[in-house]
């Protein structure tokens, strides 16, 4: 290579992000990781893109959304320069509703949405009709909406590094020199090294399990039914997910990603004869305010931080990437309030 302009650490969702967006814009960037490309929790089983509810409005949920609207064709670009799939596609989303209460807020909501989602998608009750890839609805109505989306994590961080690469970025799996300014997008441990340096927490790890089921539902609408994410693939797989737990003994899956399983085929019987292909378990990095972690890191002149995107990483990807290469590569700080170090 025969320069660098940007160092990032760390080769989960945000750290590719990142970088996949600087050599967009012509830079030439070097991922250096310490494991391998997707080793901690981006290299999950879920990957569920879901917007928050369309109300009590804030600068995360719009954050979000244009995240989302623009996830569309920062995937197509990120598979045309890698060759790969990522698995992204806009799927739509159902979820029940319990009570005549229940439908009445989820109206009200729709007309919001009308709204605050800029007439760029819908958020709408529509009635069940019974059909296999429909969880039981106690009202016999469902919410229904065309922003959600899905991508395979593995298959999307492989694209991911892959496109890097065919822009002249290198991908470094072990130690390398750090060259130009870094972007620290180490998960976890990047969160407690932050800690340390500020003698404050400033976020922890929260252990979550999945389970993929062998079942050909690919482009039918993900579904969030009891709590659960039910996720159909590109690969002929839906993911089940997920725990979150605070408090663990180990690292592995337990008794908990088999409830996961039960509670799936309650809501949705068609998967009761799925085999099961994967059991997941791993912890991912939450900061404490909830929100994405970003921006310059305090008295470490050259040096950035991208972390926390618990449960909302790759949704949040595109957006994360555009402001924190605006920021380093560009001087401008459109980062917003909420998510500052």
């Amino acid at each position: 290579m025969a320069r660098v302009d940007l160092t990032v650490r760390g080769a989960g969702i945000f750290g590719l992000s990142v970088a996949w967006e600087a050599a967009r814009r012509g830079a030439k960037v070097r991922v250096i990781e310490a494991v391998g490309v997707g080793a901690g929790s981006s290299g999950g089983i879920v990957g569920a893109l879901s917007p928050h509810v369309p109300e009590n409005w804030n600068e995360k949920k719009a954050f979000q959304l244009n995240s989302l609207l623009m996830a569309a064709e920062w995937w197509a670009a990120v598979e045309a320069a890698s060759g790969l799939v990522s698995g992204y596609g806009r799927v739509g989303r159902l979820q029940p509703l319990a009570d005549q209460a229940a439908v009445d807020l989820a109206r009200a909501r729709g007309v919001l949405a009308e709204d605050l989602w800029r007439g760029e998608a819908v958020w709408r009750v529509v009635p069940a009709t019974g059909g296999a890839w429909e969880p039981f609805s106690p009202s016999g109505w469902l919410v229904e909406d065309n922003l959600s989306a899905r991508v395979q994590p593995r298959l999307a961080c492989m694209a991911l590094a892959a496109a890097i690469e065919a822009l002249g970025g290198e991908v470094i799996v072990g130690e390398a020199e750090e060259v130009g300014p870094v972007v620290w997008a180490t998960g976890l441990a990047g969160l407690e090294a932050l800690g340390l340096d500020l003698g404050r927490v400033v976020g922890g790890g929260v252990k979550g399990q999945a389970i993929s089921l062998r079942y050909p539902a690919q482009g039918l609408p993900q579904l969030f039914a009891g709590g659960l994410h039910v996720v159909p693939h590109v690969d002929g797989t839906v993911a089940i997910g997920s725990t979150s737990e605070m408090v663990w003994s180990d690292l592995g899956v337990d008794h908990q990603v088999e409830a996961l399983h039960a509670r799936a085929v309650a809501a949705l019987p068609v998967l009761a004869a799925a085999a099961v292909v994967e059991r997941w378990a791993g912890v991912r990095p939450r900061a404490k305010s909830r929100a994405p972690l970003l921006g310059a890191w305090p008295g470490r002149a050259g040096h950035f931080v991208a972390n926390g995107g618990f449960k909302i990483g790759f949704g949040m990807a595109p957006k994360v990437a555009q402001v924190m290469v605006d920021l380093v590569l560009e001087g401008r700080d459109m980062i917003p309030q909420g998510f500052r170090i």
